[in-house]
């Protein structure tokens, strides 16, 4: 199963991302903004002081509703007055990069990156499953295309700079592993029975800096930095293995058997642990020590493809079937887990106090991020179908959705928010 496959005044209008150091090409990024997969924190937290709206529905609070072309269940990336989506035409299986005015919504540009080529599988995998990343300066995005796995750089005039392939690529169910933006480098992955790989592109000229070869295995993770303590360490879980590099030279920090085979989550730390996830071909919810490896905790839960928040030193999770749950971080002890709605595959926001969580059918469900019991605070529907992750920030949110129209599905890409 894949995924559709996830503000502080005081701060200067653009600074530096979290568990990156200074460079000559500085990433020009703002905590308005959710510039790549799971956001500007990088773990699906949204920075504290919005109002984005608890209630909606397909005609209350919806700011506006653009049309987006094909398949995908990737999540925008939202950065300045723009936002870049991907998307997937599986006629020709061409696939693209667009590019929307964050006001507006309207289309700026599309640039199809790939005119042939995109690879699915399984009904719940598309040809745009990943998320792009922004530096401020440039577009990333990641497609598996004709049994290889290619990296883009695209300019914000939608300009392609430069295409890399980084690996092979073997279908199994899908691709999902999305770009991320550390100091000079693109950090990317493609895990396949053939021999995955994790990767560092140079940003401004897509060559290959460093290459870390993975078992023969399926996976779907996406790569991350956390800062633990004062070292940056880049994380990857799946392929029965939680591993830590240095993002900057691909060095091997440790590596240990904590995970199973196949996940689809994006790891989160609460500064001492790394909390793995996935379903197949067991059923886990783990900790491993941040700094060794060294197992702490792990339970049965099934949560394969929502990736997890963390806040407060409680770890809350929305399983796959529609459950959500909350667990002490340090023990995995559970400390509440209360039934939502049907099958879940994207990930869910946290926005101060509020998580919101999406089903597939377009169902999403705000309730309190505490530890003492679960609250549900609203129930909101859009559309027909959602995998894809929201974006949250500017006190908006940006959600991919499909719909019937006429009969026939149809994309959209939707801004919501508190009408004045």
């Amino acid at each position: 199963m894949l995924l559709a496959l996830m503000l502080c005044a005081a701060l200067p209008a653009f600074a530096q991302a979290p568990a990156g150091g200074q460079d000559a090409d500085p990433i020009k990024v703002s905590e308005n903004d959710w510039p790549w997969w799971r956001g500007y924190r990088h773990d699906g937290s949204a920075p504290d002081g919005q109002k984005p709206p608890l209630t909606w529905s397909n005609d209350q609070n919806i700011l506006w509703k653009t049309p987006v072309p094909g398949r995908g269940y990737g999540s925008a990336a939202v950065i300045g007055d723009r936002l870049y989506l991907a998307a997937c035409d599986e006629g020709p299986g061409s696939q693209s990069l667009m590019c929307f005015e964050r006001e507006s919504g309207k289309v700026a540009w599309q640039t199809e990156i790939h005119p042939s080529g995109a690879m699915r599988k399984n009904a719940k995998s598309t040809g745009a499953s990943t998320t792009p990343a922004c530096d401020g300066e440039r577009v990333y995005i990641t497609f598996a295309n004709s049994d290889s796995a290619v990296a883009t750089a695209v300019g914000l005039d939608g300009k392609v700079l430069w295409k890399t392939k980084f690996g092979e690529y073997q279908i199994h169910q899908g691709y999902a592993s999305s770009p991320f933006v550390y100091r000079s480098l693109i950090l990317v992955s493609a895990d396949h029975k053939g021999g995955g790989v994790i990767a560092a592109l140079d940003r401004k000229s897509g060559k290959v800096v460093w290459s870390h070869e993975r078992p023969k295995f399926p996976n779907y993770s996406s790569p991350v930095v956390h800062r633990i303590g004062d070292r940056d360490q880049l994380f990857m879980i799946g392929c029965d293995l939680v591993t830590s590099l240095d993002p900057m030279t691909g060095k091997v920090l440790w590596e240990t058997a904590g995970s199973t085979t196949e996940c689809v989550t994006t790891t989160v730390t609460d500064g001492k642990h790394i909390f793995t996830s996935g379903g197949y071909p067991k059923n886990h919810l783990a900790a491993v020590a941040a700094d060794s490896g060294k197992p702490a905790w792990e339970t049965k839960d099934r949560i394969y493809v929502p990736s997890l928040l963390i806040r407060d030193g409680k770890l809350y999770g929305v399983l796959d079937a529609g459950a959500a749950g909350c667990w002490d971080a340090a023990t995995g002890k559970e400390l509440w887990k209360n039934r939502l709605g049907g099958a879940v595959s994207s990930s869910p926001v946290l926005v101060g106090n509020r998580i919101y969580s999406t089903d597939e059918k377009g169902e999403t469900f705000v309730f309190e991020a505490s530890p003492e019991k679960f609250t549900l605070l609203a129930t909101n529907k859009l559309g027909d179908e959602t995998f894809s992750t929201p974006a949250i920030c500017g006190s908006r949110i940006f959600v991919r959705i499909a719909q019937k129209v006429d009969g026939k599905r149809q994309e959209f890409l939707c801004c919501l928010g508190e009408k004045n």
